[in-house]
């Protein structure tokens, strides 16, 4: 099966072409085509991604990054007869609110055949609502144009399914390609999902089959890592800044002076709050320093505890439900897990638990794309058949939960 996948849920604006095979029992992925555009940049001035900035910059860049998918797989072939008035008419339509949308996908594709394509995928969401719309209106137009189905995609789905594609570091074939390979996923398993707008415990019983087990009740962790990096004055994004202060100080093992609490480390629940972690970092500035600037190593120290206490919460409450569920299988997935400090705590669970195999997504798979995208799109077409034979009527869920 090959799909052509879109990924519009925040600041990355990314599209993919997946050939899926192996079924359930062992999905394999190929991918024939990838193009990735980070906003990063764009929103870096304004300290956080700003919506409807976000949603134009989606829109301009859409027809480039899916010109550029068609070329890398070989499916952006000329063709002698151009789509019909009608046709482009109605593409017209449902664009409408999209600017510039329009002309810039029939800039790409007037002339161009149709793809070898079996299924269009979309990422519905959670997310920006602006965002997700660019995305849906985008790939139901070329399911219009192309006469291929389209199908809604659950963002934090696409997030667990991430490790099924491990991108190598080595450039395995000219287009540096995923490699064909197994990558099965053992059930029942535990999924940590941790970025900048989530995160959450779910028990992943099999395949389509989601409970989640606890949550933030405020600030996601990677939202906390971008806030407490700017009471530090470190540019946006925070988090991977706080990474390096933090790498630093254990390195050079500088003096160890900042303490903060670990937030519901001991709750009866498998919930997580980091508001007051950050809460605590605010009052440590102000009480330790007044209005003075602290130190580059004073920063340091502060990183250093501030991500102790988010790792020693995270890791106490996955092997607390690790303990409370049998799992096979403990798959860590989001932005955050990029994190060298997480990597290196979670990839030891192997050792301290029996039978247990983790799963942590390659770093370039560890962010928003559209390739997870097409994984998961690939186990829900599995599951629900139907997907392709019923005409979807996909709306965008900024606040879409797994269930």
């Amino acid at each position: 099966m090959r799909i052509l996948s879109i990924e519009t849920s925040c600041d990355e604006t990314a599209v993919s072409i997946v050939e899926a095979t192996g079924g359930l029992e062992n999905p394999i992925f190929s991918v024939l085509g990838n193009a990735l555009f980070s906003q990063i940049d764009i929103h870096k001035e304004f300290g956080g991604v700003f919506p409807m900035i976000a949603k134009r910059e989606h829109a301009k860049k859409l027809p480039t990054l899916l010109k550029k998918t068609l070329v890398e797989a070989d499916m952006h072939t000329l063709y002698d007869i151009s789509y019909s008035v009608k046709k482009w008419k109605e593409i017209k339509t449902i664009l409408v609110r999209e600017e510039n949308l329009y002309e810039g996908l029939k800039n790409v594709l007037e002339n161009i055949q149709k793809p070898d394509i079996d299924v269009i995928s979309v990422t519905s969401g959670p997310g920006l609502a602006p965002a997700l719309w660019v995305g849906i209106s985008f790939a139901t137009a070329l399911g219009k144009l192309w006469g291929i189905p389209v199908v809604p995609v659950n963002h934090m789905e696409g997030h667990i399914c991430s490790v099924l594609l491990n991108r190598t570091d080595k450039i395995i074939n000219p287009n540096n390609q995923f490699p064909k390979k197994q990558n099965k996923i053992q059930f029942p398993a535990i999924a940590l999902l941790i970025s900048g707008g989530h995160t959450e415990l779910v028990e992943v019983k099999n395949w389509g089959e989601y409970k989640i087990l606890g949550e933030t009740r405020d600030d996601a962790v990677g939202e906390a890592f971008d806030k407490v990096a700017r009471m530090l004055g470190l540019p946006y994004p925070g988090g991977p800044e706080i990474s390096k202060l933090a790498q630093r100080a254990r390195e050079e093992n500088l003096l160890h002076t900042a303490k903060f609490p670990r937030p519901m480390i001991h709750s009866n629940d498998f919930d997580f709050s980091f508001a007051g972690l950050k809460t605590s970092v605010l009052y440590y500035l102000r009480e330790t320093f007044g209005r003075e600037e602290p130190t580059l190593e004073q920063k340091t120290d502060i990183a250093r505890e501030f991500e102790d206490a988010v790792v020693d919460v995270l890791v106490y409450k996955t092997k607390k439900t690790l303990e409370d569920v049998n799992a096979k299988t403990l798959i860590i997935a989001g932005g955050v897990i990029a994190n060298k400090k997480l990597r290196e705590v979670f990839g030891k669970f192997e050792t301290e638990y029996t039978n247990l195999e983790v799963k942590i997504p390659t770093h370039s798979m560890t962010g928003d794309n559209a390739l997870m995208i097409a994984c998961a799109s690939y186990i829900n077409i599995l599951l629900y058949p139907e997907l392709l034979s019923k005409p979807q009527n996909i709306i965008a869920n900024g606040n879409l939960r797994l269930s």
